[in-house]
């Protein structure tokens, strides 16, 4: 029992530390489908629905369990806390497909390019590159080629 409440505890203090960061910070969406809204309160009209998991949105602002966010357009809204993930996801941004690197290195192999809004997760960010991986396919891209992670951000996972 002693145990189960040191995990449970250990569990909820994870998870308050997490909603304690600094805002902005980046969060991707848990959901298959989840609504902005334009005030922190589900009495407010849905501004847009969103339908598709694993979305990155930038978190700007706290209010109790609804979180301000943006999108990679731009629009802004309140959402529910519940609908985000903090797996870090970022999208493919520019008007051409992006080269995806075998090696974080710009002389390296070209494995692939990827479209514009494609999504993929991200890790192992130094900076510079990111490693991206979308579906079965994964290199390292430029972090000035994503929307979803900060110039000169260091990315851990």
């Amino acid at each position: 029992m002693k145990r189960l409440l040191g995990i449970v505890l250990l569990g909820l203090a994870a998870s308050a530390s997490a909603q304690d960061r600094p805002v902005p910070y980046w969060n991707s969406l848990k959901s298959g489908e989840a609504m902005m809204r334009s005030g922190p309160a589900r009495t407010y009209p849905g501004l847009w629905l969103y339908k598709r998991r694993g979305l990155p949105v930038r978190v700007l602002k706290r209010f109790e369990n609804w979180r301000l966010i943006e999108d990679s357009e731009g629009a802004r809204g309140w959402i529910l806390r519940t609908m985000l993930s903090e797996s870090r996801t970022a999208m493919v941004k520019g008007s051409e497909a992006r080269p995806v690197h075998a090696n974080p290195d710009e002389g390296s192999r070209v494995k692939y390019l990827a479209e514009p809004g494609v999504v993929g997760r991200i890790s192992d960010c130094d900076g510079t590159w990111c490693h991206f991986e979308m579906g079965k396919r994964a290199g390292a891209i430029r972090i000035a080629d994503l929307w979803g992670v900060a110039p000169g951000e260091e990315v851990d996972d």
